[in-house]
């Protein structure tokens, strides 16, 4: 075969096979004719004239994301570094425009995320960033769509995804937080001794008063058993002096053997002689005789008429002689 028909024939093979092209899902190709916008073709197989049209360009209609860090500073003088997502795709109807009117796509994103963001961060403070994230990335979406819009973009979605302060407002944050919890424990700390403090001098109140109502009652049955004694001692024949003397005496006595049962115990008794129960005794009827003495005297003084005052007076009064004194030697 001849050697030049068989180049013709390839190359009119290669020609032949150029026409058809394919396109992959969720892509756009741009066919252009002599260099002039022709069509655009979806995806699937595809045929084209050869020599006379080409494929311009693909376009991508899958939902692409654009991570842009800014660092600016906020109201209270602190840079932060924040980083934007930026979610976006290219709509299938507006494809023409996506692929004329726009070279570098991303650049453009990235040039509106810095002009919103540093428009909108020095407005706050670094706490309000934190709290108010959601609102710079409407902002940024809202700017986003109004310019992306007319070249064929559609933005999704917008996300502040990391704040990141200098290195030292951050140790300076986590102190102030670290204080902060410190001061709650103190206050938590306080207030459960405060009630540990209450509850105990409430137990102790509630145990001074039976204690003290312990007290009461054992005197109460030391005094009734006093007074049985005394009402036994009388019937044989013993008067309530008498009835006393012993009494006293056997408790006298009864302490004593109380003291020296304790083998540790320092206490001196004093005065520790025989007659020391009888002299109780008798100053302990020494005083109730005068007492009641006194109490006479004092019955007799409240009965007597006072006298009475016709009109009152004021200042002192000095007391004026009678009339015919008289004078007894």
């Amino acid at each position: 075969m001849d050697i030049p028909l068989i180049i013709f024939l390839v190359f009119g093979l290669f020609i032949f096979l150029s026409a058809f092209f394919t396109v992959k899902q969720q892509t756009s190709v741009v066919v252009e004719r002599f260099g002039k916008f022709l069509s655009i073709r979806q995806s699937g197989l595809q045929l084209k004239i050869p020599l006379i049209d080409r494929i311009a360009g693909r376009v991508n209609l899958k939902i692409q994301q654009l991570d842009v860090i800014i660092e600016t500073k906020t109201k209270d003088n602190v840079f932060v570094k924040l980083k934007v997502s930026v979610q976006f795709m290219v709509v299938k109807e507006t494809v023409y425009d996506a692929f004329y009117k726009l070279e570098y796509p991303h650049d453009q994103i990235t040039s509106y995320v810095f002009d919103v963001v540093r428009a909108e961060v020095p407005k706050l403070k670094l706490d309000d960033v934190f709290e108010r994230k959601d609102d710079i990335a409407i902002a940024v979406k809202r700017e986003l769509n109004e310019a992306m819009t007319t070249y064929g973009y559609t933005i999704i979605n917008t996300l502040v995804t990391d704040i990141d302060p200098d290195i030292q407002v951050k140790n300076a944050m986590n102190r102030i937080n670290a204080a902060d919890r410190e001061k709650t424990v103190a206050e938590f700390e306080a207030e459960a001794s405060r009630i540990r403090i209450v509850a105990k001098a409430k137990a102790e109140a509630e145990s001074k008063r039976l204690q003290g109502q312990g007290i009461a009652d054992q005197r109460r049955e030391i005094a009734r058993g006093l007074v049985e004694s005394v009402d036994i001692l009388n019937r044989v024949g013993i008067n309530s002096q008498e009835a006393s003397a012993l009494i006293v005496v056997t408790q006298h006595y009864d302490t004593l053997q109380a003291i020296g049962a304790d083998t540790n115990s320092n206490l001196i008794l004093l005065p520790n002689s025989p007659q020391a129960g009888s002299d109780m005794l008798n100053n302990m009827i020494a005083s109730f005789s005068a007492s009641n003495q006194v109490g006479e005297m004092m019955k007799k003084r409240s009965r007597k008429p006072k006298p009475k005052i016709d009109e009152p007076q004021t200042g002192y009064q000095a007391p004026q002689a009678p009339e015919n004194p008289e004078i007894e030697i």
